[in-house]
């Protein structure tokens, strides 16, 4: 079988945008059980290239970047998850998670907010198509709040699936840019919602945009627990199994308890590294 690959900086457990109180302040100690899976490669996150990112944002943007103390992570954080994905399209690995210590999917072309600074998967989808032409994403955003940096980078794109499940309702003509409220649709019910767009769509490759800041008790709260995460991993590993030879990469998003990005990460973990 191949490696599920755990993609990590040692700066993620520092002071960051996503690390304000350092929520990832147990890692890497927190990986030690996970060593115990033959399938478990922990793989350090490289640094972006400046140049994919000017492929994706305005010059002003990355200046804003660098003049941000806080965005110190953003360069290994999109590197990361450029990597991450680039490796389990390329068949290296099975499938992967990316921890990050700034986030993405709040980052447009021209501004970034929300604890994002560059847009780490619409990097990372840009640079799979540099190296492998039309690739099709399918991207599922469970992070408690809309991605509005990654809707504006993706519009008009035919061979990009974004279905975000927020706090609103929305669905282009082409059926490629949903919102789901998880005020008006049972959250697992928004899920297998997911599925059945990737039926219709038939990606290459599957993309989970987590943040457990959708569990109880985390500034997003909206009633999730480490059991809801794992029965999605679930779901989205078979989804993948169906769809794209294996082919999903969880990207870490939004949240801020130490506890909860430790229990709810390793949970997904586990389930990707099961047969």
């Amino acid at each position: 079988m191949k490696p599920t690959g755990v993609f990590y900086h040692e700066s993620f457990s520092r002071r960051s945008y996503l690390t304000v109180g350092t929520r990832l302040r147990d890692f890497p100690q927190a990986f030690e059980p996970l060593k115990s899976f033959e399938n478990f490669r922990l793989i350090e996150s490289p640094r972006v290239s400046e140049d994919l990112v000017l492929q994706v944002h305005t010059p002003e943007l990355l200046e804003g970047v660098r003049a941000d103390t806080l965005c110190s992570t953003a360069w290994h954080s999109a590197g990361g998850v450029v990597k991450a994905v680039e490796m389990v399209y390329e068949g290296e690995l099975r499938n992967a998670f990316a921890y990050i210590g700034a986030g993405g999917h709040h980052a447009g072309r021209s501004y970034f907010w929300g604890y994002c600074c560059f847009n780490d998967v619409v990097l990372a989808t840009r640079n799979l198509r540099n190296r492998h032409g039309d690739v099709r994403v399918a991207v599922i955003d469970t992070d408690a709040h809309h991605g509005d940096g990654t809707r504006e980078l993706v519009k008009g794109d035919g061979s990009f699936l974004h279905y975000c499940i927020c706090s609103s309702s929305y669905e282009s003509s082409d059926g490629l840019k949903v919102d789901v409220s998880y005020f008006t649709t049972p959250y697992h019910s928004a899920v297998e919602g997911f599925g059945e767009r990737v039926s219709e769509f038939e990606p290459d490759i599957l993309i989970w945009y987590f943040g457990h800041d959708t569990h109880v008790g985390d500034y997003g709260d909206i009633g999730l627990t480490v059991a809801d995460y794992t029965r999605i991993a679930r779901f989205l590993k078979g989804l993948a199994a169906r769809c794209c030879d294996d082919r999903l990469v969880v990207v870490l998003g939004g949240g801020s308890v130490p506890e909860i990005a430790r229990e709810s990460t390793l949970a997904i973990i586990r389930e990707l590294l099961k047969p």
